[in-house]
């Protein structure tokens, strides 16, 4: 976790929990000098309950607590953004992802599914494919992504053929999966691909010169 700059106001400080692969607000939460000091320690998220006039750890009773990864004062230094990795079910009681209901359609999958095959590396789970693959290593998901493009080219050309766009979808997904794989055990993210794109396209989508089409 980036150490913040910024002194902790006095009081209870509005915190606003934000998943940082997806950007989706997760939840509202408030932070005093104690819960902010024990974030900074351990890395996890941690308020103060209003109701129960006590630290609250998030996910310490749930398992579902918060890897912080960034934290950053607003402009007038008096709320707080937390951006975290989000593990287990969600971050609602209620058992949602969020507080302010289940992820609109457009929520980013990729994101998602990056931040599973992390939390996999982190919490194995038995009978895991994604564990199985990860034990495997580099050579083996390489081999799963060979094997998937040339499924992939196969079922565009049925598609082509027969207008059934089932199979080519089917068969995109598990590309994307296992490139996702192949992209976590190399250290490369989704960001870094966003960043790479944005470098050769223009704000408007256009192709910038010298970008390849």
């Amino acid at each position: 976790m980036q150490k913040i700059e910024g002194l902790m106001p006095a009081g209870l400080t509005p915190a606003i929990v934000q998943d940082f692969y997806t950007g989706r607000v997760l939840m509202l939460a408030y932070v005093n000098q104690e819960s902010y000091e024990y974030m900074l320690q351990n890395g996890e998220t941690c308020f103060w309950s209003r109701s129960r006039n006590q630290l609250w750890h998030k996910g310490e009773t749930s398992g579902d607590v918060q890897k912080i990864i960034n934290m950053a004062f607003d402009c007038d230094n008096d709320t707080l953004l937390i951006q975290v990795r989000q593990t287990g079910k969600g971050a609602c009681h209620t058992g949602q992802y969020s507080c302010f209901g289940d992820a609109p359609a457009d929520f980013d999958i990729l994101d998602s599914v990056y931040a599973q095959i992390q939390d996999r590396q982190e919490n194995p789970m038995e009978k895991s494919y994604t564990n199985y693959l990860l034990t495997k290593g580099i050579d083996k998901i390489l081999k799963k992504i060979g094997e998937e493009t040339a499924e992939t080219i196969v079922a565009a050309k049925n598609a082509a053929q027969n207008g059934d766009k089932t199979e080519l979808i089917d068969e995109i997904s598990d590309l994307a999966y296992h490139v996702l794989v192949m992209m976590f055990t190399q250290g490369v993210t989704l960001r870094d691909v966003r960043a790479k794109l944005s470098e050769r396209h223009s704000v408007k989508g256009n192709l910038k010169r010298g970008s390849p089409p």
